[in-house]
């Protein structure tokens, strides 16, 4: 029983995990590749290769990715890295199925001599949607995620830094083969990739969290439970000039509930101090499922 349940678990991040590659090839092959534009890490050096050489993405991705796996699983372990090697292999499986299909003619590629914008606005909402999905369920399409990990480890270096170095390395080498202006619609398409990455990582329902503090906590709790369907937290807390205790209110509500929850604090409390912080993902009751 266990086992089946782990095998069911398994496929819940497999399938989303093929799902984004699927996608993040089909960015690459559709909008990348026919306009010439760069990508970062393993991906980029790739098409480098492709552009000076003529050699296959999805051949290239898979043998440089090869000694890395062998780096990530003799430092991190296997079950760190069973989701990263899955990822990269689904990658490049479905790079050599957009060549094939494109090599047959049964899917046209995106391509323009004017509008380099357009292409490289829907490569990153591409490109980025699929790394997206692959993030946000465990796995990596390797590459440049592996070296940052292991620099990290070895060396203390920054996750972000390390990944953000080795892009702006590989896209500076590809002026060498590639129009400035090219990079330059490539380094948009990658902005674009990022910030929809962050988009499904980090979950479409943002939410907004309320801390305030009040002389009417109670009421401002039954309010908020009553009118916005929301759990409130009270924290016992004493001010520091007037040496009184109080209670402070915390809730997080959707970003539409807002207007609402501050206009009930209003009524109750006009003297409530209230902060209002970002969250950019809830999980939990009445929120969104573990």
């Amino acid at each position: 029983m266990a086992f089946r349940e782990s095998i069911l678990a398994s496929f819940k991040h497999f399938l989303p995990i093929a799902l984004g590659t699927a996608i993040f090839a089909f960015g690459v092959h559709y909008f990348v590749i026919p306009n010439e534009l760069m990508e970062g890490g393993v991906t980029g050096v790739s098409l480098l290769l492709h552009y000076a050489l003529g050699l296959p993405p999805s051949i290239t991705t898979l043998v440089l990715n090869v000694p890395l796996f062998y780096l990530g699983w003799r430092s991190f372990g296997s079950k760190a890295m069973v989701y990263t090697i899955f990822g990269s292999l689904s990658v490049s499986f479905f790079l050599w199925v957009m060549e094939v299909m494109i090599g047959k003619g049964w899917l046209v590629p995106f391509i323009t001599k004017q509008d380099y914008l357009l292409a490289a606005l829907y490569a990153g909402f591409t490109i980025g949607l699929g790394l997206g999905i692959v993030f946000r369920f465990g796995g990596t399409t390797g590459g440049s995620d592996i070296l940052a990990q292991l620099g990290n480890k070895w060396k203390g270096w920054s996750v972000g830094q390390m990944i953000l170095l080795i892009d702006l390395i590989v896209i500076g080498t590809s002026l060498l083969y590639i129009p400035k202006e090219k990079i330059l619609y490539s380094l948009v398409s990658v902005f674009i990739g990022s910030k929809m990455i962050d988009y499904i990582t980090e979950g479409a329902h943002s939410a907004k969290a309320f801390t305030i503090i009040t002389n009417e906590p109670e009421k401002i709790s039954r309010m908020i439970s009553e009118e916005l369907d929301r759990g409130v937290t009270l924290f016992p807390a004493k001010g520091a000039f007037s040496q009184q205790a109080k209670e402070v209110v915390y809730c997080v509500v959707y970003r539409q509930q807002m207007s609402r929850l501050k206009e009930l604090i209003r009524k109750t409390d006009p003297a409530a101090f209230i902060i209002i912080g970002e969250v950019h993902e809830v999980l939990g009751e009445g929120f969104k499922v573990h």
